[in-house]
């Protein structure tokens, strides 16, 4: 198991704190597995934009979490990664209420690769579909990076 499918098993079991942008949030991981992830959004007043649905951008934050995660999970050791490109499609408005972003990974390339992520409202309603182009980083590339928690310090 790589050790973000193997951190983020820990955060969903409650044994460590998810990253700051989740608690920032309200996002929380429901589900990963190798290369696919279930996270969830119970979208309050504070996610509102001045027309009262749920702001855009919080919608591609929750989209965004769930593909990286998705394709974090099909790293190497030796492996990080970037977003190099995220396209979302708003389909409906989306209120109060649970939204629920289901990734998946469509393609694992040596250098690239494309995650989908569907979004739910509570009744199950396709609300948003969204794509990323994830590149793979090593060596120098990957210099800098690195998984951490709420519990670190920075």
């Amino acid at each position: 198991m790589n050790g973000l499918l193997s951190q983020y098993k820990r955060i969903i079991a409650g044994e460590i704190a998810p990253s700051p942008v989740e608690l920032l949030m309200g996002i929380r991981p429901l589900d990963i597995e190798e290369g696919r992830s279930v996270f969830e959004l119970e979208a309050t007043y504070d996610h509102s934009n001045p027309q009262g649905t749920v702001n855009g951008g919080v919608t591609t934050t929750l989209a965004d979490m769930a593909m990286g995660m998705a394709f974090g999970t099909t790293l190497q050791p030796h492996e990080t990664f970037t977003t190099i490109e995220l396209k979302i499609n708003f389909l409906k408005p989306i209120w109060l209420g649970k939204v629920r972003a289901e990734a998946e990974v469509k393609k694992r390339g040596k250098t690239i690769g494309l995650v989908e992520c569907n979004l739910f409202d509570e009744k199950g309603s396709l609300v948003a579909f969204s794509t990323s182009t994830c590149m793979v980083l090593e060596g120098e590339k990957a210099s800098g990076r690195s998984q951490h928690t709420a519990d670190d310090t920075r």
